[in-house]
């Protein structure tokens, strides 16, 4: 019994003997650590600079590992950009190789045969991106989410749907790229015309001091849209101050130097203009839109016929004397009135008015009484539409409700400067396709509207689909001529719940701006915050 004994003590001092070793280990190495430490100032520096010095060289190390990161890429690029110069230099060489089997009489051609083929290909596939794009023919479309808009711009602004961070409407161009791009593109169009090819249709005998030079000031507007996998397309319009033709200049940027397409000359001197307005009731909101038509149709552009189609007889003895109260105090009787004594239907009535018309061809623009335009928009309207080519569908800018807008007024300004494009006082209404520029025979063509749509909205979405579905180039881009004005909307108990929540919508966007509709949600807060404001301002005067 005692060895057993004996082996425990002598496990138990072998235990003490390997803890006291670790220990003083331990206590050894922790006199190393202490003697090793860096040495301290005296004074010590302040908590935080230590770690202050020690963030900037931890950035330092870090700017330049991202450096050499960059230079390294920048390197690697490099080389791959020498090894695809190598291989298209092959491909080049074996190019020329085969040529020369396939011709043994021109095997002693040089090399700059084989750049002019390269050069070759590389035209015949630039233009084939433009025949791949929308430029010269309509692309079938299978409804009006497929469409791509043009932006509009003049010498100074950009008209955009696409507003960016901005929200602007209209705006100067801000980025630099954008600007260049613009100027670059209208000097071409100038290059273009001022310096024509033979299939330009103008003789080159005539020298430079018999034809008109244009210039910067005579550009008047354009549009431009990209296909992202083709190239951008600029439709360009010039004119001289003096005269009615405008020269239309189309490039095309094939995500390469900008090609041209064609240049002609548009004479839209005796280019008439059928506008057609459906009507049933306010007759105040006809009275307005005749003033606007006395000053813009009759006084300025005098190339107009106005067509009205009125439903009903309620009102109708009142459009009649207005009409003849123009036509005496102008002299103007280039006007019919469609008579329709049935239930008001904005299809129907625009296909009335353009059967009313007996006169062969015309350009038609369907309108509305809320509608303003001006004489620009006009020229936009015969320069953008073309029989059997295309049809322009220019997107309006609607006018939000003035009681909101000017509030803090006492009265709202006169409608002429209301007319702005500003995120406050209005918005581009691309939802809306009822305000189009089209010649009759291309309505006519497409069968015109369905005229089984009831009710509030539809039948201007199915036109316009139409015109998609089929080969016409449909135009379609915001223009600064053409704004909605606001007029309060009702939605009738009879729509079906579709239409009635369509109508609801439209009313919501038509009312005010985001920024407006939210200070009437909380004007209820806004005034107690208010009446506290106050309430302290005068304790604070009165202590």
């Amino acid at each position: 019994m005692r060895m057993p004994r004996r082996g425990l003590v002598i496990q138990a001092r072998t235990r003490w003997l390997l803890v006291g070793l670790a220990l003083l280990f331990s206590l050894v190495l922790l006199m190393y650590l202490l003697e090793c430490a860096p040495q301290t100032d005296s004074n010590g520096s302040l908590p935080g600079v230590v770690g202050e010095s020690m963030g900037k060289e931890y950035y330092q190390a870090l700017l330049q590992e991202q450096e050499e990161h960059y230079q390294n890429r920048a390197t690697s690029l490099k080389r791959q950009i020498a090894q695809l110069k190598q291989e298209l230099q092959e491909m080049s060489d074996k190019l020329k190789s085969l040529q020369e089997r396939k011709s043994p009489k021109v095997s002693g051609m040089n090399y700059q045969g084989t750049k002019e083929q390269t050069s070759n290909d590389l035209l015949e596939f630039l233009h084939s991106q433009i025949d791949k794009a929308e430029v010269s023919v309509g692309a079938k479309l299978p409804s009006e989410y497929g469409v791509i808009p043009f932006e509009s711009f003049t010498s100074m602004k950009v008209f955009q749907l696409e507003m960016g961070l901005t929200r602007h409407p209209e705006e100067k161009p801000v980025r630099k790229d954008k600007r260049d791009e613009l100027v670059e593109v209208i000097e071409a169009g100038l290059e273009v015309i001022n310096n024509p090819d033979e299939e330009d249709g103008q003789d080159e005998d005539d020298g430079v001091g018999d034809r008109q030079l244009y210039s910067e000031n005579d550009f008047i507007e354009g549009y431009y849209r990209t296909e992202r996998d083709k190239g951008t397309q600029y439709e360009l319009f010039y004119k001289k101050m003096d005269g009615m033709e405008y020269r239309h200049v189309t490039l095309f940027r094939p995500f390469g130097p900008l090609m041209k397409v064609k240049s002609e000359t548009v004479d839209i001197s005796r280019s008439i203009i059928n506008i057609i307005v459906p009507l049933a009731g306010r007759t105040e909101a006809f009275a307005q839109f005749m003033q606007n038509f006395r000053d813009v149709c009759i006084h300025q552009d005098k190339r107009v016929h106005l067509t009205v189609v009125y439903f009903g007889q309620d009102g109708l003895s009142e459009v009649k004397s207005i009409l003849e109260s123009v036509a005496r105090e102008t002299d103007f009787h280039n006007y019919t009135l469609v008579s329709l004594n049935e239930e008001f239907n904005r299809g129907r009535g625009l296909d009335m008015g353009a059967r009313a018309w007996e006169k062969g061809e015309v350009l038609m623009f369907f309108c509305d009484v809320d509608v303003y335009f001006t004489a620009e928009f006009l020229n936009s309207c015969r320069l953008n539409a073309e029989p059997g080519k295309k049809v322009f569908y220019p997107v309006v800018f609607s006018l939000y409700n003035p009681a909101i807008v000017y509030a803090n007024q006492d009265i709202p300004p006169p409608v002429e400067q209301q007319l702005v494009h500003k995120k406050d006082s209005g918005f581009w209404r691309d939802f809306g396709f009822g305000m189009t520029c089209q010649y009759r025979t291309d309505f006519l063509t497409v069968g015109g509207f369905d005229l089984e749509v009831k009710g509030w909205g539809g039948e201007d979405v199915h036109l316009y689909r139409k015109y998609l579905h089929g080969d016409l180039m449909v135009i379609r881009t915001p223009v600064p001529g053409l704004f909605h004005l606001w007029h309060e909307k009702h939605c009738a108990d009879e729509l079906t719940p579709e239409q009635y929540r369509m109508c609801i919508q439209s009313k919501a966007m038509n009312e005010a701006s985001h920024s407006h509709l939210g200070m009437l949600v909380f004007r209820d807060e806004i005034e107690a915050h208010l009446r506290k404001q106050a309430y302290r301002t005068n304790s604070e005067a009165v202590g």
